[in-house]
């Protein structure tokens, strides 16, 4: 009796040890990799990769100055370690963004009048992370993965009405940036193209 008490109390924390690796084995989260092969992603001219999930085709078209425009579409949209800049751009639509999964990313945003605005989006609120993110159209935009975080990435969904066209986005060239904002050079000159790809 004493000697399976004993055992058992010897035993308890190798099982604990066990069944709690075997549940970080089915709970860890996917790599990079793996999200981009899940999730179908691709190449993106900003820089990252994305996927677009769905138009709203059970809706009437809107009418734009550019052409008929789906009210809504959305995509999926990940940074990471070895690509973890969207470089700046403009769009002509409010796009609603939301946090997912990974590291917290952080977003740049210059307004019309040349206010640089700094958000970053994540999955820790008490830190101050944001997990939706409304980026009116006429905004320069841009965005950065934080570096050293556990994951290597950051994922997101975004929400875009009218819906995204890409004539309606403009790449944001160093040069131009500049000329129009020369307070931030620092930001600009690290997250912007030199020239539109």
């Amino acid at each position: 009796m004493r000697r399976s008490l004993l055992a058992r109390l010897l035993l308890t924390p190798f099982l604990f040890l066990a069944v709690t690796a075997m549940g970080e084995e089915r709970t860890a989260a996917p790599d990079a990799d793996e999200l981009i092969e899940l999730l179908g992603l691709e190449g993106h001219v900003e820089g990252g990769y994305f996927r677009r999930t769905y138009e709203a085709q059970n809706t009437p078209r809107i009418s734009t100055d550019r052409g008929e425009r789906f009210t809504m579409t959305s995509i999926y949209y990940l940074l990471t370690e070895g690509g973890p800049i969207g470089h700046f751009h403009r769009n002509r639509a409010d796009i609603v963004h939301y946090f997912h999964l990974g590291d917290p990313i952080s977003y740049y945003l210059i307004h019309p009048d040349g206010r640089l605005e700094t958000v970053t989006m994540g999955p820790d609120p008490r830190l101050g992370h944001k997990l939706q993110l409304t980026v009116a159209g006429g905004i320069w935009k841009a965005s950065r993965l934080t570096s050293g975080g556990s994951h290597r990435y950051g994922l997101i969904s975004e929400a875009v009405s009218p819906g995204f066209d890409y004539a309606d986005m403009t790449l944001g060239e160093t040069a131009g940036l500049l000329a129009q904002f020369p307070q931030h050079r620092a930001i600009i000159a690290q997250l912007s193209h030199p020239e539109a790809p």
